[in-house]
């Protein structure tokens, strides 16, 4: 089963949470919605479960307009962020919950809720109340119920947002799985873009409430159409400068140059803005093109596997993020190396011209 949002608005208050958005989700698809916070993620799963009701705009499943259809007459299953889940029953009642109403025999109940919690390493606790459940097996209890129920589109709104580190890598790992075998439609908002690489499937980038791109998800990550969508699809913020082309060469600042090598040579002299992810600037000479720059160092974050440099580069604020620990001096002077071969380049109006 579709599903299309044709033209969908939402607004709320005179306030335009979602601005004119046109999207069609396949069966079979994982979907990621990858913004920061406020982006519009929330609204979205809403309009798409039915909790909402557009403002303006078209919402079909499977070619059928459903766009006042409430959620309780629709195939839907949520997630959301804090473990949803009833306190006075056990996890076995809570799974089983959207099965009792839709009125199951308890045969047909009992398997189902039994087949999900076993995926979920959920079968010995099954007897247990929530209050008596870690974090993260009250959040597998709330996805269990979404799952048991095989609903044709399932919204999973940043549910492992609240789990701790080894949990959240764990999910990760398994709800891809999960789905696999299904024809539902996922769709997992999360404002974080490891968690869309790390899954796949499709990304549709957001923006204060637009949709700026979607696509296959490595497609997106490796050539954003624009530079917002290259912005949102980055953590740390992608580096930008604004930089000259002039005699085939790229100029950022004096004495910071770079040959226009391969299709950059035909781009025409004029001003244009450079893009490098921070991981492609390093402390250590690294990739095919590595310039060296000078910055003046103004924060340093390190951990036991990674360090991160925040410094200013011709009055632009930059970031390197590189494995290993590399102390620099707060205010001093720092050698790093961009890998300009990995760079992107926009033009003046902010379209992706070359990566």
């Amino acid at each position: 089963m579709s599903l299309e949002l044709d033209n969908v608005t939402k607004t709320v208050d005179g306030e335009t949470h979602i601005h004119p958005t046109s999207l069609r989700l396949e069966p079979g698809s994982f979907n990621i919605l990858l913004g920061t916070t406020l982006a519009g993620k929330t609204s979205l799963l809403q309009l798409m479960a039915g909790l909402e009701r557009p403002t303006s705009g078209r919402i079909a499943f499977n070619g059928r307009d459903v766009t006042g259809v409430p959620v309780q007459a629709r195939n839907v299953s949520m997630v959301y962020q804090q473990f949803i889940n009833y306190p006075n029953f056990t996890v076995f009642e809570n799974i089983a919950s959207p099965l009792r109403v839709a009125h199951l025999a308890e045969a047909a109940v009992k398997a189902r809720v039994e087949r999900i919690a076993e995926l979920l390493k959920l079968s010995p606790l099954l007897s247990r109340r929530p209050s008596e459940l870690s974090g993260g097996q009250q959040q597998r209890t709330a996805l269990a119920r979404a799952l048991v129920k095989d609903a044709s589109l399932v919204l999973l709104d940043e549910p492992l947002a609240n789990l701790d580190f080894k949990l959240r890598e764990e999910l990760r790992e398994e709800l891809p799985r999960l789905f696999a075998e299904r024809q539902c439609i996922v769709v997992y908002a999360t404002t974080e873009p490891v968690e869309a690489l790390l899954f796949g499937g499709h990304t549709a980038t957001l923006h204060q409430g637009r949709i700026t791109q979607f696509g296959p998800t490595g497609d997106i990550y490796r050539r954003p159409s624009d530079l917002t969508s290259a912005q949102v699809f980055a953590d740390p913020p992608i580096n930008t400068a604004r930089v000259s082309k002039v005699r085939g060469e790229f100029v950022l600042g004096d004495g910071i140059a770079w040959k226009a090598a391969g299709a950059l040579a035909k781009l025409p002299d004029g001003e244009y803005i450079f893009g490098i992810r921070p991981h492609h600037v390093t402390p250590m000479k690294s990739g095919s093109a590595p310039l060296a720059v000078e910055g003046t160092v103004k924060i340093t974050e390190l951990s036991g596997s990674e360090s991160l440099i925040h410094f200013t580069l011709r009055d632009n604020a930059w970031t390197s993020q590189s494995r290993g620990i590399h102390p620099f001096v707060v205010g001093a002077t720092a050698r790093l190396y961009i890998d300009v071969s990995r760079a992107m380049y926009f033009d003046t109006s902010e379209k992706l011209i070359a990566a």
